[in-house]
Parts: C-alpha cells; sequence; structure tokens
C-alpha cells in the first residue's frame, strides 16, 4: 500500500470516527438518559426513598403541569438550565408513579390561552421585555378532586430543595386530608395585636407545620384540649392554671401525644421578641411523672457546636464563637431515630438541659445532645448582654454530653392522682356554677394512668423556633420567599409526623440542608483563639492602665497649669508621659502580634490546601509519568542489550 492510499484510508477512518462518536452521543443521550452517577453529598441529585414511597402510594390520577417561557429561557441560561433540571427530574417522577402521575410541559407566551391558564393557577410572572410581557416559570398540580397545589415560580435559588418541594407537592395531592395538630402558647406564635406595636404575624414555623396539619390555637387557659386534636404542641409553658395542667395531663392520659418547647431562659421571650430579663418554662409537675426534669437556671454551653457571632469590644467589634448559641450537626443527633431522619443542622439558642429521673419507668431517648466539650452555665451569664468572649475565655469542658432534646414513652401515672383541681370561683354567680359543672364533668372521667405508653417528645430550647435562627427571607418579585438554612422547622414537622403516626418526608427535608462546614479548621481555630484571649485580656488591660496613668498625669497639670490654659509639664513629667506612650505602642504591637497569632495557624492550613490543590496533584501526576517514561526506556535498553 502506498502512500496515497494510507492518506485516503486515514480520512476515511476520521470520518467514520467522527460519526462514530455522535451516533453514540445521540443513542446514549435518549437511551441511557435515566442513568445517572451522583458524586454529591447527601446524593441531591438521586431521587430518595420518600420520594419513591410517596409516588407508589398514590391512589388517584395527580396532573402536574409545568409552565416555562421560552423566551425567558433565551434571555436567561441560568433559568434554562434550571427548567431542564426541573423536568428530567419531574419526567423520573412520572416513571415512578406507575401511570398516576402525568407531566404537561407549556410554553405561556403573551396572550395566549396557556398564560391565561398560568395566571388562572396564580403563577408569578417576571418582565422579559420593554414592552412589559411577562415569562412565566412554576409549576401547578390537580388531583381528580380539584384539589390544587402551586409553586409560583421556581427560582434557582432553591435548587436544593427541589425534591422536598415537589414531592411535598404530590403527597399534599395524594393525601389532601390533613391531621389537626392544637398549639399552646405563652408567646405569640400564631400572631396577636401587641399595644403600641401593632399586629404581629404569626411565626414561619406555624406556616411550615401548616403546610401538613391543620393547626388549631389552643388557649392557654383551656380546661380541656378541643375534641379532633391529636396531637398538642406546647410551647414556654410558664404560670399555667392548675386547671391548664389537669388539662395537658388528662390529653395524655387518654392516648393524645405532646410536643413540649420549654426554656431556662427563653430569649423571644417578651414583647416583639425583645431581649429582657423572662421567666424560665415551668412544666415541673407533669416532667416528675414522666421522668424527666429541665436542670433549674443552667444553659447548656458547648465549645465544638458553639456558633461565630460579632461582637463589641469596647470600640472595636470582634468575631468569637458563643458557646451558648449552638450550631448542632449529625454527631448530636440519634441517627437511628426516624425523628432526626437526615437533618443536617439544627440551631439552638441558650438551650436548657434535660435529665433523666430513675424510678419514673419511662424511656427516655435523647434526640439531639451537646460534644463531649460542654460545660454548664448558668442562666443569669447569658441574659441581657452576655459577655461573649467571657464566657469563651472561662469555659472548662465538663466531658460529658448533655440531652437538649428527648423522646419519651411508657406508661405513666397521672400528675393528679386525687383528680382534677378544685373550681375556682367566678366573677359572677353564673361563672362559678360553670367552673363546677366542669369540674364534676372532670372529675367524672379522670383517668389515673395513661391507658397505654404515653408517647412525647420534649426540647429545652424555645428560640428554636423563632425563624432568626434557621431561615432569612428574600424578596422574589414582591412575594416574600423563605430560604431555610438550618433544618429548625424541619425536626419539628418530623416530631409531630412521628407522633401523629403519618408517613414522613423526614428523609427529603434532611438533605435540603447541604452546608458542609470546615470541622479542622474549625478546631485549629478554636484552639488558638482559646490559648491566645487570656493573653489578649491581660494586654488590654495592661494598655488601660498606661493610657489612665497618661491621662491623669496630663489633668493635674492642667489643673495646676499656667492661667491662659496653657499646660506647664517639667521635663522629668514629660519623659514619664514619653516613656508612657512607648510602651503603650509596645503593648498595641504586641496585641497586634496576639491577634495575627489568632490567625497563623489557619492561615498555615490554608496555605497547604492551596499547594495540596493546584500543585501538588499536578506535581503527582508529572512525577508519576516521568517514572513510567524512565522505566519503559529502561525496559526497551534493557531488551535492545539482551538481544545485542
Amino acid at each position: 500500500m502506498n502512500a496515497s492510499d494510507r492518506g485516503k484510508l486515514t480520512i476515511v477512518g476520521l470520518v467514520l470516527a467522527a460519526v462514530l462518536f455522535i451516533s453514540v452521543n445521540i443513542v446514549s443521550n435518549n437511551s441511557l438518559r435515566a442513568l445517572q452517577l451522583d458524586l454529591t453529598e447527601g446524593s441531591l441529585f438521586t431521587l430518595s426513598n420518600e420520594t419513591a414511597r410517596v409516588l407508589n402510594d398514590i391512589d388517584e390520577p395527580i396532573t402536574m403541569r409545568l409552565y416555562f417561557s421560552k423566551v425567558m429561557g433565551e434571555q436567561s441560561p441560568t433559568h434554562l438550565t434550571y427548567f431542564e433540571r426541573v423536568r428530567e427530574l419531574l419526567e423520573q417522577y412520572v416513571k415512578l408513579a406507575n401511570g398516576k402521575l402525568r407531566l404537561q410541559v407549556f410554553n405561556p407566551e403573551p396572550f395566549s390561552d396557556d398564560e391565561d391558564s398560568a395566571v388562572a393557577f396564580g403563577l408569578s410572572g417576571l418582565p422579559i421585555n420593554q414592552q412589559g410581557d411577562l415569562g412565566y416559570f412554576g409549576l401547578a398540580g390537580t388531583n381528580s378532586t380539584d384539589d390544587k397545589e402551586v409553586i409560583p415560580f421556581l427560582t434557582p435559588e432553591r435548587e436544593t430543595f427541589l425534591e422536598y418541594d415537589m414531592t411535598k407537592m404530590v403527597k399534599a395531592l395524594a393525601t389532601p386530608e390533613k391531621q389537626t395538630v392544637g398549639v399552646m402558647s405563652t408567646l405569640l406564635v400564631n400572631g396577636g395585636y401587641i399595644p403600641n406595636q401593632g399586629q404581629r404575624p404569626r411565626w414561619s414555623v406555624i406556616d411550615q407545620i401548616n403546610e401538613f396539619f391543620a393547626i388549631q390555637p389552643v388557649p392557654v387557659d383551656t380546661k380541656e384540649v378541643f375534641e379532633g386534636v391529636g396531637t398538642l404542641m406546647v410551647i414556654h409553658p410558664k404560670r399555667f392554671p392548675q386547671s391548664t395542667l389537669y388539662a395537658i395531663d388528662q390529653f395524655v392520659m387518654k392516648g393524645g401525644r405532646v410536643m413540649v418547647f420549654v426554656d431556662p431562659n427563653a430569649e423571644v421571650d417578651g414583647p416583639g421578641g425583645g431581649m429582657r430579663p423572662n421567666e424560665h418554662s415551668d412544666f415541673e409537675k407533669i416532667f416528675n411523672t414522666w421522668g424527666v426534669q429541665l436542670r433549674k437556671d443552667k444553659v447548656a454551653g458547648d465549645l465544638g457546636t458553639a456558633r461565630r457571632v460579632n461582637v463589641r469590644q469596647g470600640d472595636r467589634l470582634a468575631v468569637a464563637d458563643y458557646v451558648a448559641w449552638l450550631a448542632l450537626r449529625p454527631g448530636n443527633f440519634d441517627r437511628q431515630n426516624a425523628v432526626m431522619g437526615d437533618l443536617q443542622v439544627v440551631n439552638v439558642a441558650s438551650a436548657g438541659i434535660l435529665d433523666s429521673l430513675e424510678g419514673a419507668g419511662t424511656t427516655v431517648t435523647p434526640l439531639m445532645r451537646t460534644g463531649m466539650r460542654s460545660m454548664e452555665i448558668d442562666a443569669t451569664k447569658v441574659r441581657l448582654r452576655p459577655d461573649v468572649v467571657g464566657l469563651f475565655r472561662e469555659f472548662k469542658p465538663s466531658g460529658q454530653p448533655f440531652t437538649i432534646a428527648a423522646s419519651i414513652s411508657g406508661k405513666v401515672k397521672s400528675a393528679f392522682p386525687d383528680g382534677p383541681p378544685l373550681p375556682v370561683e367566678g366573677s359572677n354567680d353564673e361563672e362559678t356554677k360553670k367552673n363546677q359543672e366542669a369540674y364534676e364533668k372532670a372529675k367524672k372521667n379522670h383517668r389515673s394512668e395513661s391507658q397505654g405508653e404515653i408517647h412525647a417528645i420534649v426540647v429545652a430550647d424555645v428560640d428554636m423556633l423563632h425563624e432568626t435562627l434557621w431561615a432569612e427571607r428574600q424578596d422574589m418579585m414582591g412575594t416574600p420567599l423563605l430560604v431555610p438554612f438550618a433544618n429548625n422547622a424541619d425536626f419539628v414537622v418530623n416530631s409531630l409526623e412521628h407522633l401523629t403516626g403519618g408517613a414522613s418526608l423526614a428523609e427529603l427535608r434532611g438533605r435540603s440542608i447541604s452546608n458542609r462546614p470546615f470541622h479542622l479548621v474549625r478546631k485549629i481555630r478554636q484552639d488558638a483563639e482559646r490559648q491566645y484571649r487570656k493573653k489578649e485580656q491581660e494586654l488590654q488591660k495592661k494598655l488601660e492602665e498606661v493610657r489612665g496613668k497618661i491621662n491623669r498625669l496630663i489633668r493635674r497639670e492642667v489643673q495646676t497649669g499656667a492661667k491662659d490654659g496653657g499646660v506647664i509639664l517639667k521635663s522629668e513629667e514629660k519623659k514619664a508621659i514619653e516613656a508612657f506612650r512607648r510602651e503603650m505602642i509596645s503593648i498595641r504591637k504586641e496585641l497586634r502580634g496576639v491577634q495575627y497569632d489568632l490567625r497563623k495557624d489557619i492561615e498555615n492550613l490554608d496555605g497547604w490546601l492551596k499547594f495540596l490543590n493546584i500543585a501538588a496533584i499536578p506535581l503527582l501526576l508529572g512525577l508519576g509519568t516521568l517514572v513510567f517514561a524512565l522505566g519503559r526506556r529502561l525496559r526497551r535498553r534493557d531488551g535492545v542489550l539482551e538481544t545485542g
């Protein structure tokens, strides 16, 4: 074969290879579309088992309508990419639903029937041109009984919540009837009016619960829990009347489920959630029969989970670990309990400590605990204006974890063994008679022990419910959007689902938070900070002393100075002031050195990480290639020598 023929064969081979490459890509793109390799932590792009269970449990046809304006995709590649992600995920839902789920995709062009349909479902439009035309990117679902669920606008900012949002929508359409949860609180969690401050909206956590349950507010002076309430959530019980405690006790004795939030230092307690000295929760009478107690006037501190906060030290702003505000992570959770699901982080603030009581006959199972580097802190030290740096500097780990949340089960006796409390006299005869009738009825139906095993969950922190600890609000085209950065609300909903015995989305809720902290960096920083904080305090104290000496000397000279207001300083006094100033400059320099040492170890680690990521791997690959080439060359030389 001559050179010309070989050249022709090469060209033909290249053309065939290109055709084969394109053909393989086209075939694989269509036939292997469902095959994916998900290497993300938590498998965020792989459908969970919980989603599969929800789809398998669909009893009636559900239609999902995906609206996306093509012109929006032309102007925003980010939205186009996200649209493809949403559509592919919905196509997987359709395959798993065994014909019970149908997907329809619409392009709602301006003044079209599809746009009218999008508007009718309540989707939000985004201006896409100078003429004011709107683009849509939303999802609407309906079932056979005309129930509907809508996501007005699918924003890429919630991509990590995508599977959770869509599975929640399908579940709501598949099981539209909600169980009732009663909410009893001394705080305005359900919203309300505050004199001189106006109307307060209900807390976001209640909105989250309302997506899965029917909320029934229960007054704190109730004498009987409303019929139809299967689970009762009690938030910050303080100064409850005996009749209310009795109503809760009997609700549990008759098989009701309870979730209780108590706190030795509820920071959200007060008008508008203001920070002020507050009363601690008081549920001791019932807790004693359940076999658990809230450690009085003590909060849990933890170095390992302390949150970084900004604090003011004199005239400067510093960043420090606040050992009373904790970010609890999987290592602090009971992973064997379904309540915790795959939760990633739960934030608490000055949380209390729960202890088990011996001889109660119940099983107290910790759900959330601090780490081993924990310490009991007096609640008085974290009220009003806590010394964040001082608490960190004086922290002494106890070497044992503290329980912050626990589940309780087992048979118990009533906290009121002698029956209901005696009725109180009313403001008039009619009210007194009514109280007496209620007493007689309660006495007749009194239960001295639970009819079966009780099921309760106790959390030693009320502040965790407030959205400032777990979410931030964003504005999406005039519509408020809640973006969680912690799983606090997920934990509450998981707990209520567990207590009611309903199907749980715990697995999905946990996957929605993908924040991953650098534990090694945190450990190095904390060790360095604890080592140098005392030195920093000593230098600051010495600096203040030197400043005081200079100021006293100058004030004395001003008082004995010239009549024209000038300052007469003796030569030795001038020398003393100059010496003090030199000493102050020296102390400041040393203080800057201490502050530099606080960051030195982290900067060294950062340098090594950059080296490993940028230079080390290429160097290793280059070295490996060089060794391989030298080895191959040596083998070829040995072969030539043997042949020779």
